[in-house]
């Protein structure tokens, strides 16, 4: 799917995905999701045989769209479902799948661990984040070690506990700005210092300021 307007969160037993204006999804075949939709969302999507996706990776990713995978989406979503094989329209389904596979990986998902007990503090820290709460509190509210703890985290995310926190805040923050709340509030309710300190840390993961980053200014 290519969103062109609003912000969609997409969530799976494995994660979490946020895609902003102007970006794509990828969903394989088969994975069990739900989606909510933020503001006006206008979008457009393809739909893709599975013999025909073997270039594409098997877990959902957010994608950055290209100018010319843009033009190209447009023009397939008008096509005909009674496609001529050596036409100008199986052409363009071609060039869309041999585009769809290069395009690049957007830092914008939050993985969720197997472990049971674990994944249900993630899920329930996803409801309300704070970038104050430590290792310290969650090794001691799981009834673990902090050395078995970090190990266990990182083997089930892939990610260390801190980088996991930050990256389930900003995600968190994605969706309450597109919606129209302000920077400011944002910034206070996941329990940054300041603004400031939010959007530094914003535009270190994203490489942008969050209100340039959705498009919003």
């Amino acid at each position: 799917m290519n969103a062109t307007s609003g912000l969609i969160v997409l969530t799976t037993p494995e994660g979490k995905w946020v895609m902003p204006p102007h970006r794509g999804m990828w969903i394989p075949a088969g994975v069990q999701h739900s989606v909510r939709a933020v503001g006006l969302v206008r979008m457009q999507s393809l739909y893709v045989e599975t013999a025909r996706a073997e270039g594409m990776p098997s877990h959902c990713q957010v994608l950055e769209i290209t100018g010319f995978m843009r033009s190209l989406i447009g023009e397939v979503v008008k096509l005909s479902l009674d496609v001529e094989a050596d036409g100008r329209d199986s052409t363009l389904m071609d060039l869309a799948l041999y585009e769809m596979a290069r395009l690049p990986n957007l830092p914008l998902s939050l993985p969720f661990p197997s472990n049971e007990r674990l994944a249900k503090k993630c899920r329930a820290f996803v409801g309300e984040p704070n970038i104050h709460q430590t290792t310290d509190d969650w090794s001691k509210e799981l009834g673990m070690s902090r050395r078995a703890f970090t190990r266990l985290f990182r083997q089930q995310t892939g990610l260390s506990f801190v980088a996991w926190r930050q990256q389930a805040c900003l995600l968190s923050a994605l969706p309450q700005l597109s919606a129209g709340q302000s920077v400011t509030s944002v910034a206070m309710e996941l329990g940054y210092e300041n603004p400031a300190a939010f959007t530094i840390m914003f535009k270190r993961a994203f490489g942008k300021p969050p209100l340039a980053y959705l498009g919003l200014r």
